[in-house]
């Protein structure tokens, strides 16, 4: 690599140097350095579009060296039905933080599905039984495929259940995860006998309205709560919220965005009622699961500390094995002042 230069990677690119185990790591990295404040303050912007909405994330993490990112996601959940378009897409910005210099730019919606699952899958590591076998995963798009390619990774899981309000869509889900996954998974016609029935229950959808109820869910259930990542989506219901042990990805953004900032809206909760953010307990200081009826609420936000652990895992990843595109942004600038010089 050459003393100037940004490296420009593809989603191919990058599905091809990470696996699993590197964003699990990364995102470990990511909540515990926030816990032990080893971070570059985080911000969120959102914007509503005509027919989507847009999601842009800064943050920074003091790794083998700082490094600063910003993420810009544009949500449009119809592309998938206009044609090729998927219906999230972006680009991670990855800087050196000791200077300025934008070490990357790359694509964003691989790097963005891996670390969600794979905040999930930690954060259930900590709050869910150890033994969990039944889970049921509300939504049937490409977070949900990833989530349950996670799960069947990390737990001896034994059957498996997909909600998902269009028929079609949840039986034609159920029937393509059951085949790849080898486990018996099927489609829900309805939730509450499903999730009352699971160990793990997982909301991945772009709801707008909250769908699961206190009554749906047994004790000692945890619940990793995804799609809440802008003020107007919720999926669980408040009161849910309140009965439950509640931990959240960043507190003052749930505050704002997630799941968390719907109960505090209600009235049911308070921002100083969660039980811990997951960094704290990665960190040892606040306790994960201790009584096996505690019901947990994982409210994942998702958060640009997540994006730059990965980013940076991927940009080191690409040098050492050579993927990638070399370009110079300030070439002509440096030309120039040569030049002068």
């Amino acid at each position: 690599m050459s003393d100037f230069g940004t490296l420009l990677l593809s989603r191919p690119e990058i599905a091809e140097l990470m696996q699993f185990e590197d964003y699990l790591e990364a995102v470990k990295d990511a909540f515990q350095l926030h816990a032990e404040g080893k971070v570059i303050e985080t911000g969120l912007l959102h914007a509503d579009a005509e027919e989507g909405e847009y999601h842009i994330t800064t943050g920074g993490l003091y790794l083998d060296r700082p490094f600063f990112g910003v993420k810009a996601n544009g949500g449009f959940f119809r592309n998938p039905e206009r044609g090729p378009l998927p219906a999230i897409q972006g680009m991670i910005y990855l800087s050196d933080a000791r200077n300025g210099y934008p070490v990357a730019i790359m694509d964003s919606v691989e790097i963005t599905r891996q670390r969600t699952a794979a905040a999930t899958a930690l954060a259930a590591k900590y709050l869910a039984w150890v033994d969990a076998s039944v889970v049921t995963i509300c939504g049937a798009g490409a977070q949900a495929r990833q989530h349950w390619r996670t799960f069947a990774r990390m737990f001896p899981l034994e059957r498996g259940f997909v909600y998902n309000r269009d028929q079609t869509k949840r039986e034609r889900f159920a029937e393509e995860m059951s085949a790849e996954l080898g486990l018996p998974i099927d489609a829900a016609p309805e939730l509450s006998a499903a999730a009352h029935g699971s160990d793990i229950i997982v909301t991945c959808t772009t709801a707008r309205n909250a769908f699961l109820q206190p009554g749906m869910v047994a004790p000692g259930t945890f619940i990793g709560a995804v799609g809440a990542d802008s003020p107007h989506k919720q999926e669980i219901a408040p009161e849910l919220l309140a009965r439950g042990k509640v931990v959240v990805d960043l507190l003052a953004q749930c505050a704002e965005v997630g799941e968390l900032h719907h109960a505090i809206d209600a009235g049911m909760m308070r921002r100083d009622q969660i039980h811990a953010e997951l960094g704290e307990i990665i960190a040892g200081r606040k306790p994960g699961r201790e009584d096996p009826s505690d019901i947990f609420i994982f409210d994942s936000t998702g958060t640009a500390l997540q994006d730059v652990a990965a980013a940076a895992r991927v940009s080191a990843k690409a040098v050492q094995s050579g993927k990638g595109t070399l370009f110079d942004f300030a070439a002509s600038v440096r030309r120039g002042a040569t030049a002068a010089a």
